[in-house]
């Protein structure tokens, strides 16, 4: 289904989802398309009770055929190549989803999604944030009208406990790729 596809797939720092993303690589591997890795800084750095930067390396190195980009002077490129077919940013923090709202990229996962962008490409976010409902939903609604920015399903995760909190169905990401290839929005948004 999407062979041939080149996807630009970010990791953000959202640890606790970051092994279900993972997954969703492998996922969208087997549907035959070849993934470009990105890692945040965080994620490069961060070591804690949910992964290991040693780790996560490790697992791309077995799953993708390219090694990660991890600066910013190596995704710029991104853009004049032109041979991205869409990018993912999954999970997609609150910090990823202020800074493209606002245009800023100041780091490589927005450095990579700003240089796609300029290609008139999908990209496909998947929050993962304590407060989708709080500070970060202007954000969210900015980027949800947005032509191109497509958004893989998402909703709360415990309410009572975290009742701001909302993360993506990550085993939606290659539904929502699917139909982001075709200028499509995989609904409902909201679950």
């Amino acid at each position: 289904m999407l062979s041939g596809k080149k996807i630009g797939y970010c990791l953000c720092g959202s640890f606790c989802t970051i092994n279900a993303a993972l997954g969703q690589i492998e996922v969208l591997r087997d549907m035959g398309a070849e993934i470009i890795p990105i890692i945040s800084e965080s994620v490069q750095k961060t070591k804690c009770r949910f992964c290991t930067p040693t780790g996560i390396i490790d697992r791309l190195q077995l799953v993708c055929s390219s090694p990660p980009i991890t600066d910013i002077v190596t995704a710029e490129p991104i853009g004049p190549q032109n041979d991205i077919d869409i990018m993912v940013v999954a999970p997609c923090t609150s910090n990823t989803l202020g800074k493209l709202a606002n245009g800023i990229n100041d780091c490589v996962v927005t450095m990579a999604c700003k240089a796609h962008l300029r290609n008139n490409k999908p990209l496909v976010l998947a929050p993962a944030t304590n407060d989708a409902l709080g500070a970060s939903l202007k954000n969210i609604g900015e980027l949800i009208v947005r032509k191109n920015i497509y958004f893989v399903p998402f909703g709360q995760d415990d309410c009572i406990k975290k009742p701001l909190s909302m993360v993506a169905d990550l085993n939606k990401v290659a539904d929502t790729v699917l139909l982001a290839l075709d200028g499509r929005q995989l609904q409902p948004i909201i679950l």
